[in-house]
């Protein structure tokens, strides 16, 4: 059976608020992108501190997310506050369209949502049953389940190993494709940390059997590394001089592209094949590296592997003369 707790507990704590704010704000005239809504808690504050000339622009690829938004006692009516159903890796074609070709700061909140994560229908979670989802844009692209259903051992296996970098990956695919090919292929959250909990021999002391196969799976199903990749370099063409790069992640995988791409544009970088060349300049400068206090984690469990990564928009903007 599944179990479906009232949506008034599907709450989202936004996690380092006040921080990600501060660090994201330069100019209250300014225009900032959220590049992932969620709930909306950083793109209120933003609201809260820009002029009344500044201006918001939100994206979130769920719909539920975006309707937050849009409808119901929680929508956010501010003329100063636009937001669309898209991937943020669109940031570019998407405000090309509302004749914004420069931002002064673009946040990005990695992962999964409170709602997203509480709500068993999504799928994203092992706590409570429900369909094995785990799409962040429910109109469109394959299910967990579906995923599952289709693929063999060895690209299971590759998926569990890479994104979620657990080492009974190779076991859990075996299991897994073992169950289907009896005629009960997996399609729940439960029947998939059933079978995961059986595959995984030992696990950290505190951390659920089915905690790295989820994360892969979700993480494989939204492709949210390449996402991260793509709304990265789309970021840094659409900042200004002085413009922030504010991005928080929750897990080893994300800081290590966001670390890796600030220090890559905080570098200049020299052509071997043109060892006369002018270096390709200096695009970013890193400002900070932030963890949520004690305090906060108390209060809220899920920011305890947050990390949050500041840095500055130097020079001309990309593509322009150096």
């Amino acid at each position: 059976m599944i179990m479906q707790p009232p949506s008034a507990s599907w709450q989202h704590t936004t996690v380092l608020l006040v921080e990600a704010v501060d660090a994201l704000l330069t100019d209250p005239e300014g225009v900032y992108v959220d590049g992932t809504f969620g709930r909306g808690g950083h793109a209120r504050r933003v609201l809260g501190a820009l002029s009344p000339v500044g201006r918001l622009v939100a994206f979130d690829r769920d719909p539920e997310a975006v309707a937050a938004a849009r409808e119901g006692g929680d929508r956010i009516t501010d003329a100063r506050f636009t937001i669309r159903h898209a991937r943020f890796a669109r940031m570019a074609e998407e405000l090309a369209a509302l004749d914004i070709a420069q931002v002064d700061g673009v946040l990005l909140d990695l992962g999964v949502s409170s709602p997203q994560i509480d709500n068993p229908a999504r799928g994203f979670s092992f706590r409570l049953d429900g369909p094995l989802d785990m799409r962040m844009d429910t109109t469109r692209g394959e299910s967990a389940a579906d995923f599952l259903a289709r693929a063999g051992e060895r690209q299971i296996a590759e998926v569990i190993r890479d994104y979620g970098e657990e080492r009974f990956a190779v076991s859990i695919a075996k299991a897994l494709v073992a169950r289907r090919a009896g005629g009960d292929a997996v399609r729940t959250t439960a029947q998939l940390s059933e079978v995961v909990a059986r595959a995984v021999k030992t696990r950290e002391p505190g951390q659920d059997p089915a905690t790295r196969t989820f994360q892969a799976l979700r993480i494989f199903v939204n492709a949210e590394l390449e996402e991260l990749e793509q709304g990265l370099n789309a970021a840094l063409a659409l900042l200004r001089p002085g413009g922030r790069l504010v991005v928080i992640s929750f897990h080893s995988l994300e800081d290590r592209i966001v670390k890796t791409f600030i220090s890559r544009h905080s570098k200049a970088v020299y052509d071997r094949r043109a060892p006369f060349a002018e270096p390709a300049p200096v695009r970013l400068k890193a400002l900070a590296r932030l963890r949520p206090g004690a305090a906060e984690v108390r209060a809220n469990p899920r920011a305890r592997s947050a990390i949050m990564r500041v840095a500055e928009r130097t020079g001309a903007p990309a593509g322009a003369a150096a």
